[in-house]
């Protein structure tokens, strides 16, 4: 097996940005608690990374037919027959027991909620995309626990405070102006495998509406961290800059409806994250 097929398997830059997340907000959770444990951080990374990669393998071993009928899927390890589900089950199977045990090691809420997202993402997300647009909304919780779990995994004793709702609200609002950016630019090769994600089912007005709409609920939440008195000025200011960023893309798809502005929307969904999280840890780390 080439490390191109395992890459593949647990869709790497996916993985990344999830313990990337993660990562991030266990350093915010470790400032509020006035201490940093570096080897609980790199238990979060490695655990973290071994529990996105055994969902995410999960996920490709029940889409395995249909990712045959995709361009953008059909090579994957299992579709083009580089690698057997046997094989990948037994390596997600490894990776989400190793990566769970782990997690769980630093506090049995963080076990408790790897598990819950493996769970969600792969047993339930992933079979109601042939269903109906729902399983965008029940696909984000998962998506959003990575923030939740870091800064969880920070407490020595595993406590959902204030922050870590915040963090988990930013996370939650954030995918769904950022999956429907994606499932615009991708809806005709996700029909080929029956996938309805798009809000309305189809690239029309009702669907740009709605991702506007959610675009512009995430201003606000994105400002929550100075509102609850957890961050100063340069973490408001920074999130509202690239709220109105994202906001503005966000509104050039309403207008055009078009894939191009929907892949604009996409990539600025890709630096929108990741600004104003490091923005909320720079800022909570100079207080």
């Amino acid at each position: 097996m080439k490390w191109s097929d395992f890459s593949k398997l647990i869709k790497l830059r996916l993985t990344f940005l999830v313990v990337f997340s993660a990562s991030i907000s266990f350093l915010i959770g470790s400032r509020a608690n006035g201490h940093i444990d570096w080897i609980n951080w790199v238990k979060l990374i490695v655990g973290g990374f071994l529990v996105t990669s055994a969902a995410n393998g999960f996920n490709e071993i029940i889409e395995k037919d249909l990712d045959k009928l995709m361009k953008r899927t059909m090579d994957r390890p299992i579709p083009s027959g580089k690698m057997t589900t046997g094989q990948a089950l037994v390596m997600s199977l490894g990776m989400g027991m190793a990566g769970t045990y782990l997690l769980g090691s630093l506090n049995l809420l963080t076990g408790l909620l790897s598990v819950f997202s493996i769970l969600l993402y792969a047993f339930a997300y992933t079979p109601l995309k042939r269903k109906s647009p729902i399983a965008v909304f029940v696909g984000a919780i998962p998506g959003a626990l990575p923030p939740l779990i870091g800064y969880v995994a920070a407490q020595q004793h595993g406590r959902i405070d204030e922050i870590a709702l915040i963090l988990f609200a930013i996370q939650f609002i954030w995918q769904f102006p950022h999956f429907w950016a994606i499932a615009w630019v991708l809806d005709d090769d996700y029909k080929l495998a029956g996938f309805r994600l798009l809000p309305t089912g189809n690239r029309d007005l009702g669907s740009a509406i709605i991702t506007f709409i959610f675009t512009l609920i995430l201003l606000p939440v994105s400002l929550l961290p100075y509102f609850y008195h957890h961050g100063g000025y340069w973490v408001a200011g920074v999130s509202l800059i690239c709220s109105l960023v994202f906001l503005y893309q966000a509104y050039g798809l309403l207008r055009t409806q078009q894939i191009e502005s929907a892949r604009k929307l996409m990539f600025g969904s890709f630096m929108y994250l990741p600004i104003v999280q490091l923005m909320f840890l720079f800022d909570f780390i100079g207080k």
